[in-house]
């Protein structure tokens, strides 16, 4: 038995020594079967599903995307009909708003030039959406930090309204006055639409002085108390029962009758303009092209500013009673006087 083992192992170190190199592996055979399944993990809760507190069975996001889809100017898409050019896209398109907004920027600063190819106004132009996945995701755009009017030397600091005043103030320069006089060369010369932030501040309009609104000095969160109410009702149209927490009688929005005394003066100096050969009745725009400028004396031409300030701003004095009505009276002042 000795022998016969020594023999083996005498074998065995020579088949090994004289093996080849080892050769490609072969193909995997047939999966065996499956173990057994393990013990299943604990089961989520709906507290553990942050997003539940956004996306659940109730309206609360589909009824606001309603609202503003179907109703709000800014989400049908008149907001958006000049966003593709580049001097617009600080307020017009999303891209550009969004950016200057969360860096506390103008409307036109250096920033937005060069935007192109800008989306139509959505929730994300407002909100913070999808940061953190809970509520806190509708944190609005900006922060509520005071705004720095552009073109007047005011800030406006309405809370949450702060928002809306990013874009809603005056958007073009005033006209120069040369040896007394101002040249209109545009059409369209005047305050752009949107001036609602000034008009509360008691400012933007030409020789006449102005102090804030009531609307903007009491109101809690300004522009959107009054448009969007306890409901945040996103089509944006004020409430006359918003307006019975201050004014416990109102019927309508013609509080006073401060409305109907604005739209009166106002129809009274579109009846002026146009008698004088200043205003086309049709368009509301001023009679001159580049080629034939209007030239008129600074008065006038501050009487022209402010009566499309007022009207631009659409509240008919709701905004502002006082300032809007010492507008007007100056303008109708001058106008009446003026022989062109």
């Amino acid at each position: 038995m000795l022998v016969l083992l020594g023999v083996l192992l005498a074998a065995t170190v020579v088949f090994t020594a004289c093996a080849g190199p080892q050769g490609e592996p072969g193909p995997a055979g047939p999966a065996g079967p499956a173990g057994p399944q393990g013990e299943p993990g604990p089961a989520l809760t709906v507290q553990d599903l942050t997003c539940t507190e956004c996306h659940n069975d109730t309206t609360l996001i589909v009824s606001k995307e309603a609202q503003f889809r179907q109703t709000s100017v800014h989400g049908t898409g008149e907001s958006f009909v000049r966003g593709e050019g580049t001097d617009c896209a600080g307020c017009h398109g999303t891209e550009g708003a969004k950016v200057r907004i969360n860096a506390g920027l103008p409307p036109h600063d250096p920033s937005v030039v060069g935007v192109t190819n800008v989306s139509p106004f959505d929730c994300r132009t407002c909100h913070n959406i999808h940061t953190t996945y809970t509520k806190a995701d509708f944190s609005l755009t900006g922060g509520e930090q005071p705004v720095k009017l552009e073109y007047t030397d005011g800030t406006f600091d309405g809370g949450a309204g702060n928002l809306c005043a990013n874009c809603h103030q005056i958007r073009n320069a005033q006209p120069v006055v040369a040896g007394g006089n101002v040249e209109v060369t545009s059409a369209r010369f005047g305050t752009h639409y949107g001036v609602e932030s000034q008009m509360l501040l008691g400012e933007g309009g030409l020789g006449v002085s102005g102090s804030p609104s009531v609307h903007y000095s009491t109101v809690k969160e300004t522009c959107v108390a009054c448009h969007m109410g306890e409901e945040f009702n996103h089509t944006y149209l004020p409430d006359v029962a918003r307006c019975q927490a201050c004014h416990a009688d109102a019927e309508n929005f013609d509080i006073n009758g401060v409305q109907t005394e604005v739209a009166a003066k106002l129809e009274e100096l579109h009846t002026l303009f146009v008698e004088k050969g200043m205003l086309d009745p049709e368009t509301d725009l001023w009679n001159v092209t580049a080629d034939a400028p209007m030239n008129v004396p600074e008065a006038v031409a501050n009487a022209m500013w402010n009566y499309k300030f007022v009207t631009y701003d659409q509240s008919n004095g709701a905004h502002n009673s006082a300032y809007t009505n010492a507008l007007l009276d100056a303008a109708l002042e001058t106008i009446k006087a003026y022989n062109p």
